[in-house]
């Protein structure tokens, strides 16, 4: 179980576990019902609450759309606010029409001490802001040889818009029914609500920037006949 690690700190699984326990709780569901909703196993579950198992980003997704919690403040926790020391400025609040609401109280993120977590299937997120922004999600993204958001054959679809940078690497997408190949310097725009996966095509890890706006929980209708399946077992 990781809690401080690398350029940077990693979140305890532990900590992550417990607030989605608390959530699920809080809705009155058991690790059965849950796992019947998501199409896992309930021990899977059980093995993500209790710190002992890394989700991957596609189940990670599933259960935090069904629980209404935010990927964000589950990946990323933020310490508490402790009373003394260095005094902060009060979060600063986005202009009239912002989606996001507030922005971080600390405008700049330094690379030595950002928020890193490793998902399962080889895909790492670093969050490129000082505190989770509400309703938006700015990160660089690693997926490593062979990683991938989800399972060949299985997609995944949430709420939102997202934009993304390549730096280096070669990364395939798959988006509804159409396949693109990314190099350095190319970047994609997708609607989120459309089943999709994206996987690392070559031979060294892909880094790059993510955006993503309004990938707050929502329920999604089925996937229609014409649908790519939308698969919740796996592991942006």
């Amino acid at each position: 179980m990781a809690r401080q690690g690398g350029n940077g700190s990693e979140p305890g699984f532990l900590e992550m576990g417990d607030r989605l326990r608390a959530a699920r709780r809080a809705h009155g569901l058991s690790l059965r019902v849950l796992a019947d909703r998501l199409g896992i196993s309930p021990s899977l579950i059980s093995q993500v609450e209790t710190g002992r198992a890394r989700p991957s980003v596609n189940t990670l997704y599933a259960m935090a759309t069904e629980l209404s919690v935010s990927i964000d403040e589950l990946l990323f926790i933020d310490p508490r606010p402790v009373s003394g020391g260095r005094r902060h400025r009060p979060p600063a609040t986005a202009q009239a029409g912002s989606v996001t609401g507030v922005l971080p109280a600390d405008p700049v993120q330094r690379t030595d001490n950002r928020k890193r977590i490793r998902l399962a299937s080889g895909v790492v997120w670093e969050r490129l802001t000082t505190a989770s922004t509400p309703n938006a999600e700015f990160i660089y993204v690693t997926y490593e040889v062979g990683g991938a958001s989800s399972p060949e054959h299985e997609f995944q679809r949430h709420s939102g818009q997202e934009w993304g940078y390549i730096l280096s690497g070669t990364l395939g997408v798959t988006a509804g029914f159409d396949e693109y190949v990314l190099g350095p310097g190319d970047a994609i725009t997708l609607d989120s609500t459309v089943p999709h996966r994206l996987y690392n095509l070559g031979s060294e890890p892909v880094h790059g920037i993510w955006f993503t706006l309004g990938r707050r929980p929502i329920e999604l209708d089925g996937p229609g006949v014409a649908d790519p399946p939308v698969g919740t077992n796996g592991g942006h």
